[in-house]
């Protein structure tokens, strides 16, 4: 099986008891307020040192904000108390930017909540790679080309990038080889018109490297976001790329191809009227401290719901913004005019399902 960790589909259907818990609590309050998100982004600094053509958030500004290490520490402490599954480490800057990443990544997982990481990994080195890699259970790197003039063209960076990252992956290997750790290292690759043509170039590097895994996904257009060069770009011409990807596949390396992604970005129709995995599933922490109930509404005051370092964050979560928030996605939200394919799409289209069985359900 190539994609044996569902990332071109969803995970949710390994958490029934919190799925029953909204189901029982949805349009009731003092119910909903206790559903906690099973996976929360965190973004520890609010720089970057690239300027891909396709970031997202590139209208946040790219500031040099970063989250308090000890607040943190405090933070996910009650939020592992409260029901955090897992803290994805990215946001609207590059992460390894924080010089206390490797202590926040230790502090996460000892607190029992699981860690990923995703990362552009110019910036990986011996001195931070050992804690990342012993205690998180993933890292995936953005490499957005084969060839490092492409590269460096899209990521806006220097050409020399390119053959750094391709180092790191020797390095993080190295130390996970020799530690015994489990962290899985893989990479990840937006298709555009402008390397498209590097894909499989790409995949053979990182094989031959020894990384364990090559995503190649579809752009999405922000909603707020200052770049729309690739606002309208369709992949039915990129589908051929599937079969010569997956040839590479072996028992240490698979290619996830999302072509379920793509195809459903063609749909002419949502199959589902309502956003029904936020603010309950999932969540956001800036790197300003700020929470939000979901990520393509970053800046936007009605889905920030407080600040974990004015509050605790179960003061955030129970909080009347939340619940202001909760009662708005419910009755006026327009999910037309949201971002397409977001995260949570393939979450929403089972919950949909979930609220709306089809008649023939009880014959399974």
């Amino acid at each position: 099986m190539s994609d044996k960790f569902r990332i071109d589909s969803h995970k949710l259907i390994f958490h029934p008891q919190r799925v029953s818990q909204w189901l029982q609590s949805y349009g009731e309050w003092e119910r909903e307020k206790r559903i906690y998100p099973i996976y929360m982004e965190v973004s520890p600094y609010g720089g970057c040192n690239h300027r891909c053509t396709f970031c997202g958030v590139d209208y946040m500004g790219y500031k040099s904000v970063k989250l308090d290490l000890k607040i943190y520490q405090q933070r996910i402490q009650e939020m592992a108390k409260l029901g955090v599954k897992s803290i994805m480490f990215a946001g609207e800057g590059e992460p390894l930017l924080h010089k206390e990443l490797p202590l926040m990544v230790e502090s996460t997982k000892k607190a029992g909540v699981d860690v990923g990481i995703t990362t552009n990994f110019v910036l990986a080195n011996g001195e931070n790679l050992p804690l990342i890699l012993e205690y998180s259970s993933w890292v995936k790197v953005s490499i957005n080309a084969g060839e490092s003039s492409s590269y460096a063209k899209i990521h806006r960076t220097k050409e020399a990038d390119f053959q750094k990252v391709l180092q790191n992956f020797e390095i993080a290997l190295e130390i996970r080889g020799k530690k015994g750790f489990a962290c899985t290292l893989g990479a990840q690759m937006l298709l555009l018109p402008q390397n498209y043509k590097e894909a499989l170039i790409l995949a053979q590097r990182l094989k031959n490297i020894g990384v364990d895994y090559l995503v190649i996904k579809p752009y999405s257009q922000h909603l707020f976001s200052k770049t729309r060069e690739y606002a309208n770009l369709k992949y039915e011409e990129f589908l051929f790329l599937q079969e010569q990807l997956e040839s590479l596949n072996s028992e240490r390396f698979n290619i996830i191809f999302r072509a379920e992604t793509m195809k459903k970005m063609q749909e002419s129709t949502q199959s589902y009227q309502k956003c029904y995995s936020t603010p309950y599933f999932w969540g956001y922490i800036a790197s300003n401290g700020d929470v939000y109930g979901c990520s393509c509404y970053l800046g936007q005051e009605k889905f920030a719901y407080g600040n974990i370092n004015q509050q605790s964050f179960q003061e955030i979560w129970e909080g009347d913004r939340r619940k202001e928030n909760a009662l708005f996605i419910q009755k006026e939200l327009d999910i037309s005019k949201c971002r397409v394919n977001c995260r949570m799409d393939f979450v929403n289209r089972y919950l949909w399902e979930l609220k709306h069985p089809n008649p023939h359900s009880n014959f399974i």
